[in-house]
């Protein structure tokens, strides 16, 4: 149930923000912007000393280079001719939380300055003023995310003399994150199969100390264990099971902690892996063991709550309210009173028996899904939302029992009729015996309350999803506990019809939004191709169903009925594994973002250079990336030959990839260029491409050729 509430909250969260934003004169501000100087002028040839300001609302945070989940600030800039604009200098960033406490990622909140440096020409003149503009992007977050922008600009006057200090920025200056090379800092990286381990000694005593890393292939969410004894610490890192790390890979990123005297610091770390008896021996921390770590420290782990079991209660209720349950509520309660005549006692025995089957059949379901996922733990699913395959699962399940409660299939009809059947049993012992039976016949189209309580089962420790279950039983067994005491009530009871139908068909919507939750919680574990054969899958899902439930029909007969279920049962299998989350191929690709500036430095270094201009819309673009990019003749010439590649994203709206296409007189993607080794102009590829056209096209590009 955890899951429908976290839905249908978000959702309207979201739809109250965007209507927010859509109507005019409404929209919300919740950070702000500015570009603020170093320095009341700027000396010609001499660096210019900026930062971005920006302000968060209470609860409000953005994001650092690696957001973990979220996107980093971007600065694009529009400087006059001469001017050159260095990468955003990262402060030492901070764990943000949405309200729930959960981790969405690394970034800050309050006041916040990303320094930047620019160069100033030579041929400035004095007494001159110079005009900087800037266009921000950001993503900012509380409960729901939404992008951020300003135009931010700055007039700065030319001097010859030495410019005013602004306190400010000097002091953001001032707190960035220090080389890990200076002095008393002792530091050494080990890898392991299971992660990776941080050596620490400072020059003085740190606490409260966390890594945070540069590379997704650590990941953000899982709590990091820490030994920590004064001046030296032991930090024990996870990987990211949904991101590769290269095996030339070092560790990078910002180790931050608290001094004696509380202030926030950073140390900037890049370190090979060595060997750990080399890394004891240089650091020292070989007796620090990892400290435990409260498990409340994970955003991921999901813990049972008030809000849970009142939900898995009113579940229960609501099941009674199911075509296949409620016809029979009011015989059964008949049935007590009649089998007990007007013995109140009796008639109460009669209904804790019931309850008592109730619970008993819930607890089997339990015990067999705790069973379940105990065997899928051991073959290495981990089973919480933070594991892609888990998601991935959750979701088809979830989608099945949508499309069961829309009507394309039905299940278990002909084990409703046993629950029929079972009105016939007498005694204390025929009703438990009843209970039990008939809450496993109605199973079946109980599916909006027991698919949640499926995810919370698979979520949550054992003890706790064994409560769930309980609470979900419990509220079931409820309306039959009270008609038996109060029998008066049957008659109040509304009578079975076509509403019971309709009801049914409305609680599917509920489950499609929850499907589209975990869509988005999917997209942030998987890399673009995984995540569109998740979602081809979850299409080719609803068309077995759909054959299943033209083959199962009641009017369907013969071999067509066989051969539709066949067919139904056989595309299902192929669903799961064509969509099935799997690890990417470790020598893929290494894509970096695309610049004009990127390439510049690049052709400066006498790189050849592949630029792939592409989109997430781009159905050709996602062709080309499967028939080349995952040629393992392609891989191994960029390797060998050392080709730089970057991607010009353009699934969003971006001024420079557009003034970009439109400089080779294009106007849509894809569009590929092969820069030459050593500079020169590149060579333009066509559209639809192949490896012999990619190869081709870096042979003349690159002078030694293909080996």
């Amino acid at each position: 149930m955890h899951l429908h509430v976290d839905v249908l909250r978000r959702a309207a969260l979201t739809a109250l923000l965007l209507l927010g934003v859509l109507l005019p004169g409404s929209v919300l501000a919740q950070v702000q912007a500015e570009l603020v100087a170093a320095q009341r002028s700027v000396q010609p040839g001499q660096p210019l000393q900026l930062a971005l300001r920006m302000q968060h609302d209470p609860h409000w945070h953005s994001f650092w280079k690696n957001a973990g989940t979220g996107l980093p600030t971007k600065l694009m800039w529009d400087l006059p001719p001469g001017w050159t604009a260095e990468a955003i200098q990262w402060p030492t960033p901070i764990l943000v939380r949405d309200r729930e406490g959960n981790i969405t990622g690394h970034g800050y909140e309050g006041l916040s300055y990303l320094p930047v440096r620019l160069i100033a020409p030579a041929d400035l003149k004095p007494g001159s003023e110079v005009a900087l503009k800037a266009q921000a992007r950001w993503l900012m977050c509380e409960t729901v995310c939404i992008p951020g922008k300003a135009a931010v600009s700055l007039r700065v006057p030319v001097s010859s003399d030495t410019p005013e200090a602004d306190a400010d920025v000097q002091a953001a200056l001032a707190a960035l994150p220090m080389p890990a090379s200076s002095d008393g800092w002792k530091l050494a990286a080990t890898r392991e199969k299971d992660g990776l381990t941080l050596r620490v000694a400072a020059p003085a005593d740190m606490v409260d100390l966390h890594f945070f890393p540069a590379d997704e292939f650590v990941s953000y969410k899982v709590p990091q264990t820490i030994g920590n004894r004064g001046a030296r610490a032991l930090l024990k890192l996870p990987l990211d099971a949904a991101e590769t790390m290269p095996a030339d890979a070092t560790l990078r990123g910002v180790l931050a902690y608290s001094d004696a005297q509380g202030a926030y610091r950073g140390v900037a770390i890049e370190l090979p892996f060595v060997a750990e008896a080399e890394a004891s021996t240089l650091v020292g921390t070989a007796d620090l063991g990892p400290a435990p770590t409260s498990a409340a420290a994970d955003g991921g782990t999901r813990q049972l709550s008030f809000v849970v079991l009142l939900f898995a209660v009113l579940g229960g209720l609501i099941l009674n309210l199911m075509p296949c349950v409620f016809p029979v509520l009011g015989l059964k309660v008949v049935g007590f009173i009649e089998q007990a005549g007007n013995d109140r006692r009796k008639v109460s025995l009669h209904a804790l028996s019931f309850t008592a089957g109730v619970l008993l059949s819930f607890w089997a379901l339990a015990g067999l899904l705790a069973v379940l996922r105990e065997g899928g733990q051991q073959l290495g699913w981990g089973f919480q939302l933070q594991s892609a395959p888990f998601v991935f699962v959750l979701a088809l399940v979830m989608l099945g029992f949508a499309m069961n409660l829309s009507g394309v299939f039905e299940v278990g009809m002909r084990a409703t009729g046993i629950g029929s059947g079972l009105q016939t049993r007498t005694g204390v012992a025929g009703s438990f015996f009843s209970g039990m039976l008939a809450t496993v016949v109605a199973t079946p189209c109980s599916a909006p309350f027991l698919a949640p309580a499926l995810g919370a089962a698979l979520a949550l420790p054992t003890v706790q999803s064994f409560v769930v279950f309980t609470a979900i039983a419990l509220g079931l067994a409820l309306p039959y506990l009270l008609l038996s005491v109060f029998p008066s009530l049957v008659k109040l009871l509304p009578r079975p019809g076509a509403w019971m139908e309709t009801f049914k068909q409305l609680m599917a919507f509920p489950l499609y939004a929850t499907v589209a939750y975990l869509l988005w919680v999917l997209a942030g574990q998987l890399q673009e191709a995984a995540l569109l054969n998740a979602l081809l899958a979850l299409a080719l899902l609803g068309f077995g169903l759909w054959l299943y439930g033209r083959g199962t029909r009641p009017e369907a007969r013969g071999g067509r009925a066989r051969l539709s279920v066949a067919a139904g049962v056989l595309v299902l299998v192929t669903a799961v594994l064509s969509g099935w989350p799997r690890a990417p191929a470790p020598e893929q690709l290494q894509w970096e973002a695309w610049s004009s500036e990127r390439v510049q430095q690049l052709q400066a270094e006498g790189r050849p250079i592949y630029v792939d201009f592409t989109a997430r819309w781009c159905a050709t673009c996602q062709v080309n990336k499967k028939v080349v990019f995952a040629s393992a003749r392609v891989r191994d010439y960029f390797r060998e030959h050392h080709v730089a590649a970057l991607k010009a994203d353009w699934t969003n709206a971006d001024p420079l990839i557009t003034a970009e296409l439109e400089r080779w007189n294009r106007s849509a993607v894809p569009f590929n260029l092969a820069y030459p080794a050593g500079g020169g102009p590149p060579r333009e590829l066509p559209e639809v491409l192949t490896p012999e056209i990619v190869l081709s096209a870096l042979d003349d590009a690159t002078p030694q050729g293909r080996d």
